[in-house]
């Protein structure tokens, strides 16, 4: 495992932000080790949401410390917070964007080097599910950093 470290700051998108990041990097097999921060906004879809009915969002405005942030971050993201209020009540959900960060974000990466992380249909689901893959692709640490 390779363990990566970033910090975002005020106004920064935070999902887009973070798949950037993985970009930059050339990552393969990315996935959140820990998250600590606040946000302004966001945009959450529920629990009871499903392929055929994708209305179940909610979109958040406010400040909210983020309890949690988990998820893997490949192309197609998938990763679900738990943010509480002023008052310490919490809720959660799949992160549909606009995360606005409001002090901070000090986000640690993990990346499973000899993995690929990559999303294909499920018809059971009907979402895009991961699919592990080995990598045969090394990348060494200058090739990542030149590109």
């Amino acid at each position: 495992m390779q363990v990566h470290a970033v910090r975002f700051g005020p106004g920064q998108e935070l999902l887009g932000s973070l798949q950037a990041f993985v970009e930059e990097r050339r990552l393969q097999a990315p996935f959140i080790i820990t998250c600590v921060g606040s946000v302004t906004k966001a945009t959450l879809r529920l629990a009871n949401a499903t392929a055929t009915n994708t209305n179940e969002v909610i979109h958040l405005t406010g400040r909210f410390e983020i309890v949690s942030l988990v998820g893997t971050l490949n192309p197609e993201a998938h990763v679900h917070i738990c943010l509480s209020d002023g008052e310490g009540k919490t809720i959660g959900g799949h992160v549909m964007g606009d995360l606005e960060v409001f002090t901070t974000a000090e986000v640690v990466v993990g990346e499973a080097v000899d993995l690929r992380f990559i999303r294909e249909m499920d018809e059971r689901t009907g979402f895009p599910e991961l699919v592990i893959q080995p990598c045969t692709e090394k990348i060494s640490l200058t090739e990542a950093f030149v590109k």
